[in-house]
């Protein structure tokens, strides 16, 4: 009796694994206890401390990848900014330094060494928590234009009007940390890139399309080398996301660059707002402030301490405000725009031999 009831249970132990290994049922130990205690005779209650899971097989979840793109440990080495690019790093940082020094020739370039030396500290510290491939040279520019911008091969300028209107350190650093994504992400030479294949593709709708076509042509504005720096609202949304997680990995509250951005959003509504002006192709709406929060929420795990402001930036700030001031009341801005003219044959400095002869260099953290 004792053998027949062991070989029940041997064959209830067979087919109940046959059929657990099958059908993959999550409680297949329990299914395989139960037709064990049948052969006993029992409940499975009365089976205690046996367990029969070791006869099925072991069934591994498959391992989920997370995109490199969302994984803050690989930044640095994501391949950010992979994609159709005619422009080799080399031809970046040429095109950026032409266009920088078109900048600088055209703006005051702030000499003030205290300045200068916090502004590139911090920009220095975002880039070295970057996915950038070129080293990035920073400066600053004596404009009330609320703004920041940096060009193809990491020629970065920010404005004093952007220091002033900056509440804290956290919130300067968010809107830098923006505009290295864009070098990071290469949108200016892939922007570069599309202009040359549509003006290959133009030539024969210029040939037969008439004047309709070549006015198409003009109002997109390909041959305008300025133009690479307008970038579509897919580039600012990755510009945003990326930015956030260089302003998270450099110590930073990226909840402070959404602060800022609804700051910008309440003040361009100003007609004659400098804020309005900056932002006119990438506005602060609704949905963008919203979309950051989202992924700040979701990518960036929450930390018990985060730099918010510092006494650096207070001081700074304090600086600034006292540059543009005395350089109103120098030039006799009494709430008018006064024109500075050159002296005659004063010629315009030549900035290309000091960026030649010292280059920027990459540093990794």
């Amino acid at each position: 009796m004792k053998t027949g009831r062991a070989v029940s249970m041997l064959l209830m132990l067979f087919f109940g694994t046959l059929l657990g290994a099958q059908v993959r049922f999550t409680n297949a130990p329990d299914l395989v206890s139960s037709l064990a205690a049948v052969a006993f005779h029992q409940s499975p209650a009365d089976l205690p401390g046996i367990s029969f899971s070791f006869f099925l097989p072991r069934v591994t979840p498959p391992a989920r990848h997370l995109d490199p793109k969302y994984d803050l440990t690989k930044i640095g080495n994501r391949n950010i900014g992979a994609g159709l690019d005619f422009y080799s790093l080399e031809r970046e940082i040429e095109m950026g330094r032409q266009l920088a020094q078109e900048v600088e020739a055209n703006s005051r370039v702030v000499e003030d060494p205290v300045i200068n030396a916090y502004i590139n500290r911090l920009g220095q510290r975002l880039v070295a928590n970057s996915d950038a491939r070129v080293p990035f040279e920073i400066k600053v520019l004596q404009d009330d234009e609320v703004n920041a911008f940096a060009l193809p091969g990491g020629f970065f300028f920010v404005n004093t009007g952007l220091i002033e209107a900056a509440d804290n350190e956290a919130g300067l650093a968010g809107v830098m940390a923006h505009e290295i994504a864009h070098v990071a992400a290469r949108h200016a030479t892939k922007n570069a890139t599309r202009n040359e294949i549509f003006n290959l593709a133009s030539i024969p709708l210029i040939m037969f399309g008439g004047p309709a076509a070549l006015a198409v042509r003009e109002a997109m504005g390909v041959a305008v080398p300025i133009g690479v720096l307008k970038f579509s609202r897919d580039a600012e949304r990755e510009a945003d996301f990326l930015g956030l997680q260089y302003d998270y990995e450099t110590g930073y509250d990226p909840q402070e660059f959404v602060k800022l951005f609804e700051k910008f959003k309440t003040d361009e509504k100003g007609k004659h707002s400098f804020i309005a002006k900056a932002f006119s192709t990438h506005p602060m709406t609704g949905d963008r402030i919203k979309r950051a929060q989202n992924e700040i929420e979701r990518y960036l795990p929450p930390r018990t301490d985060y730099v918010v402001d510092t006494s650096d930036f207070e001081e700074i700030k304090a600086r600034v405000i006292a540059l543009d001031n005395r350089y109103k009341i120098d030039a006799g801005f009494n709430g008018h725009p006064t024109l500075i003219q050159r002296d005659a044959g004063q010629e315009p400095t030549d900035t290309s031999s000091k960026s030649d002869s010292n280059p920027p260099v990459l540093h990794r953290k």
